[in-house]
C-alpha cells in the first residue's frame, strides 16, 4: 500500500484520537507501560489548533484516510512534537520517519525557529531509541529550559515511572545546510 504525508485538514480533527488510541495498543508489550493502551489521547481542541496553525501533518493511504499523525507547537524558537501516532496496523512502515521529516522540513521554513523537542519514553525502543535513529540527542536536565523541565515533571505526576522519561532535541537545518 501507498502512504503519503500532507497537512491535516479541519474536518480530521475526530479522527486523530482514534488513531492515537490505536497507536497506544503497543505499549500492551511493556507491562510497566500497558496502562497507556487505556489513557487518553490529545484532546481534539489541541489537535485543533495545530491544524489552525499549520502545525499538524497526516500520513494517508491511497484512499487519502489518515492513518498516522504528528501534531505540534511553536514555543518560542522550539517546535515540540506534542503527538506523533500511527495506527497500529499502519506501524513498521517507516510513517513515524516520514512524519517527522516533513516536521523538520516545515520547521526549516518557519522565521526563527531552530530547533525540535519532544518528550518520550528513554528506552521504549519506538520512543528514545527511534527519536535517536531520526538525529534527536538526548537533552540532559542540565540543559533543559524551564518548559521541558516542567513538562518532565507534570508526566510524572501524571503517573509515568519516575525516570523513565526524558526531553529531547533535533537542530532545524535550513535551507542550504545553515
Amino acid at each position: 500500500m501507498t502512504f503519503s504525508i500532507r497537512p491535516a485538514r479541519p474536518e480530521e480533527t475526530g479522527l486523530l484520537p482514534a488513531i492515537e488510541r490505536s497507536a497506544a495498543k503497543a505499549f500492551l508489550a511493556v507491562p510497566a507501560l500497558a496502562w497507556l493502551a487505556q489513557a487518553d489521547g490529545l484532546p481534539p481542541a489541541v489537535h485543533a489548533g495545530c491544524i489552525a496553525h499549520g502545525l499538524c501533518w497526516v500520513a494517508v493511504d491511497g484512499r487519502d484516510q489518515p492513518v498516522g499523525f504528528l501534531s505540534a507547537r511553536q514555543y518560542g524558537a522550539d517546535l515540540h512534537v506534542l503527538e506523533i501516532s500511527v495506527a497500529h496496523p499502519a506501524q513498521g512502515r517507516g510513517l513515524g520517519r516520514s512524519l517527522l521529516a516533513v516536521a523538520h522540513e516545515g520547521a526549516a521554513r518557519l522565521p526563527g525557529l531552530t530547533r525540535i523537542t519532544l518528550t518520550t519514553f528513554r528506552t521504549v525502543g519506538w520512543n528514545g531509541p527511534f527519536y535517536a535513529r531520526a538525529g534527536f540527542r538526548l537533552l540532559p536536565p542540565a540543559a533543559q529550559d524551564a518548559r521541558l523541565a516542567g513538562l518532565l515533571r507534570e508526566e510524572e505526576a501524571g503517573g509515568f515511572p519516575p525516570g523513565s522519561r526524558c526531553a529531547m532535541v533535533r537542530d532545524v537545518i535550513l535551507a542550504g545546510g545553515t
